[in-house]
Order: C-alpha cells, then sequence, then structure tokens
C-alpha cells in the first residue's frame, strides 16, 4: 500500500485495524472494555488469533511456507496451515502450530514460548494477541508495551505501535530521496551491498543503506546510518531530514518532530523538510497542518518529486473529503 494509501485509508473512514492483523486495543479501552488490573478477563474474543511474521529479506522455504501457512490460517483453514506448521520445529512455527489449534492450550503455549525466548520479539507480540483472544486485553496492552519498547529496532515494535495506536495511520511514515538503491539478484544480496558501502566515510552510501533498513522497518539501525551521514554531510537537507523522520515512533512522536521542526529553519527553502514534516503531521492525524506543510513544500520547490508528491497528497485528501 502506498503512503497516501495508508493515510487515505485511516483518515476517509476514521479506521481502526488498518494493518493486517491490528487488534485495535486502544479503542477498547476508550470504550471502557478493559480495566487496569492486570490478568483481569473479559469476554473471549471469537475466532483465533492473528499471526504476523516478518522473515525481512528471507526467501528461504520455510519463510515462504510459514507465510503461506499464515494467509491459509487468517482464511479459515486450519488443518492445511497446521501440516505446514507441523513440518517445521522454527519459534514461528510452533507460535503458528498453537494458533492452529486455537483455543487449545493455546495461551499457555505462547506463554511457554515468550518464557523460553525473552530475546524474541514475534513472541512476545503474539502473547499481546494470545491474550487479547482470551479476554485479558489490559494484559495484551502491557505485553504489546513491552515490544514496543524493549525491541525498537524490530519489525514487531512497529507492529506493536500499529495495535496499540489504530487510530494512526499504520506502519511507519516513509522516507523519500532522490537516491537509486543498487541492483542485485536479491534483496539479501542488495542489503550485503549497501551495508559493505556503508562502510566508507560517505553520506550518500549511509543515506542508501539507511533507507533500505527503514523499509525493512530496522528503525534504529536505520537511524544510526542516518546521523552517521548528517555528521558527515551536515548541510545536506535530504539526509538531515532523514535523520530526524528516523526517530519517529508512536510512543514518542515529540522526538521527531523536535528534530525536523528546527530544519524548516535551518533550511527554509527545501521542500524535503516541509514534505516530511507534513508527513509526520498525518501519520499523527494532523491533518489539517500536514496539508499545510504541504503546500509550502510545493512552493517551495515546485519542479521537485517532493512538489510533485505534496500535490498529489492534497488532491487525494481533498477527494477523499478529508482535507
Amino acid at each position: 500500500m502506498t503512503p497516501r494509501a495508508r493515510v487515505l485509508t485511516v483518515v476517509a473512514v476514521a479506521a481502526v485495524a488498518a494493518a493486517a492483523g491490528t487488534v485495535g486495543i486502544t479503542l477498547l479501552q476508550t470504550r471502557g472494555e478493559t480495566t487496569e488490573r492486570p490478568g483481569a478477563v473479559t469476554k473471549p474474543r471469537p475466532g483465533v488469533p492473528p499471526l504476523w511474521f516478518d522473515f525481512g529479506t528471507r526467501d528461504d522455504n520455510e519463510a515462504i511456507d510459514l507465510t503461506r501457512a499464515a494467509a491459509l490460517l487468517k482464511k479459515g483453514e486450519r488443518r492445511q496451515a497446521a501440516a505446514i506448521f507441523a513440518r517445521y520445529h522454527s519459534l514461528q512455527a510452533q507460535i503458528g502450530s498453537a494458533f492452529a489449534a486455537w483455543p487449545g492450550h493455546g495461551l499457555d503455549d505462547l506463554k511457554r514460548l515468550a518464557a523460553s525466548h525473552p530475546g524474541s520479539p514475534v513472541a512476545l507480540l503474539h502473547l499481546g494477541y494470545a491474550y487479547y483472544w482470551s479476554g485479558r486485553v489490559a494484559d495484551a496492552v502491557s505485553t504489546e508495551e513491552r515490544v514496543a519498547k524493549d525491541f525498537p529496532d524490530a519489525p514487531e515494535s512497529v507492529q506493536a505501535e500499529n495495535i496499540l495506536f489504530p487510530r494512526l495511520v499504520p506502519d511507519l511514515p516513509p522516507i523519500v530521496a532522490t537516491v537509486a538503491l543498487p541492483s542485485a539478484p536479491s534483496r539479501s544480496a542488495q542489503l550485503r551491498i549497501l551495508a559493505r558501502a556503508a562502510r566508507a566515510p560517505d553520506a550518500q552510501a549511509k543515506l542508501r543503506y539507511g533507507l533500505a533498513l527503514w523499509r525493512l522497518w530496522n528503525r534504529v539501525s536505520a537511524e544510526r546510518q542516518f546521523e552517521a551521514a548528517a555528521r558527515l554531510a551536515p548541510n545536506d537537507s535530504t539526509v538531515r531530514t532523514a535523520a530526524a523522520v528516523a526517530a519517529f515512533t508512536k510512543l514518542d512522536p515529540v522526538r521527531a518532530f523536535g528534530r525536523l521542526g528546527p530544519l524548516t529553519g535551518r533550511f527554509p527553502k527545501a521542500a524535503v523538510v516541509r514534505f516530511h514534516l507534513g508527513l509526520l503531521l498525518l501519520w499523527t492525524r494532523q491533518l489539517a497542518k500536514g496539508v499545510d506543510q504541504f503546500r509550502l513544500a510545493a512552493a517551495d520547490e515546485p519542479g521537485s518529486v517532493y512538489a510533485t508528491e505534496a500535490r498529489q497528497f492534497i488532491a487525494d485528501l481533498g477527494k477523499s473529503g478529508t482535507k
């Protein structure tokens, strides 16, 4: 889904659950359907908890099979999914087996897996799902908060924020830069090329590697690359903007705004700054302010890619009646 589509999906329909697997815990809290007391139980949810597997650049048979099994389980084809999960012994396969047999001993199985894999964000993320589907909403909230806070460089942290903040635009805001990534036979090979190049004191190489990491939702690693690039090229508005946006989390959005806002003074006519400030405002549902920044981006550098994207955002938001 494109950035514009993600924004429009959320703001046009006042959506919750816009991202795959989002369960809308925050919305339940606002409706008074939970309690602050850990261990409190409400009515269990029907159906099966969702699976959320992110295999990064992996394209091996197991990653492909488990992804397919998760899709089968989502469609209600439990027996077929369970058969695939049973072929493997990885943590993801064990989680899949537990959910394919849900409810069964699902919650106990996820507790055991999380306890035996204390450094695994995927185990903890799915324990949160298991708590939620078991009616233990407060425990689900605290568990997903642990994922978001304790594993900030893992894709599961981004997904945990999707769960905790379903009213906001899901996933990470894009970082747009007019640089090309190298061609390679696979994503993993491309990442290795970028990593090697980024070892040099080259701001553009670090920017490219950071962009690849950001797209993989390794946001802390991406931020480190952008910050290193910014130290090498402090007068590069694109590099400085990327470093600022990479500080964004839904748990603490002020951090990114605090870094990006001052860049509008440092680079007063740089559309890249205004465009990304507009994106962050949209990601936090501050629509009118976001559109104002897009208009400034379009006016500052009318022929730039940022101006083109900004104008398209404004047009699409206008068509949806959300501007």
